[in-house]
């Protein structure tokens, strides 16, 4: 017996970068200030949250990662700014005839504290999405100086993506 096509389906992502000198950290398409200076490395603009929430989203109807849309060795990426990317993923989902119910996203990064632009980050990613910012929950954490995030060496985010298929 053949299965119905569900009317909801989830998917999870997962992104880490490097910290290094002489790169922009950005967040949730938010310009941050590291205490030392310090961004994250990667063939775009290397926005952890936004990489995540697109491997969710993509996940979610099997569609492989962003990998699969946007490869890191086309110089076409370079530096792309990762909002217009997740506006592209967007389009995707959209045209397979589904929905964002909501989005989850947890950053793990020992520094800077990201309470303060997390309503900002929201605002982006909503806005690029085209939903309302109530349907995006942002959170940060530490990892308590334990892995390559405690150790400041990088920063990384999970983020579940919820999707409905359209009426």
């Amino acid at each position: 017996m053949k299965r119905t096509q569900p009317k909801l389906r989830i998917g999870n992502g997962y992104d880490i970068h490097t910290l290094t000198k002489d790169r922009d950290l950005i967040l949730g398409g938010v310009f941050l200030n590291h205490p030392d200076n310090l961004g994250l490395d990667g063939h775009s603009d290397a926005d952890v949250l936004v990489h995540s929430i697109m491997d969710a989203l993509l996940g979610a109807l099997s569609l492989g990662d962003i990998g699969k849309y946007f490869p890191p060795d086309n110089v076409k990426w370079k530096d792309a700014d990762s909002l217009g990317l997740l506006s592209k993923v967007s389009e995707i989902v959209s045209n397979k005839g589904w929905q964002i119910s909501n989005i989850d996203s947890v950053i793990v990064a020992e520094r800077p504290k990201l309470m303060p632009y997390i309503e900002f980050m929201k605002q982006n990613i909503a806005k690029c999405l085209q939903i309302e910012n109530n349907l995006i929950g942002i959170k940060a954490t530490t990892n308590e100086k334990l892995g390559p995030e405690g150790r400041e060496e990088g920063i990384s985010c999970y983020s579940v993506a919820l999707l409905e298929q359209k009426e």
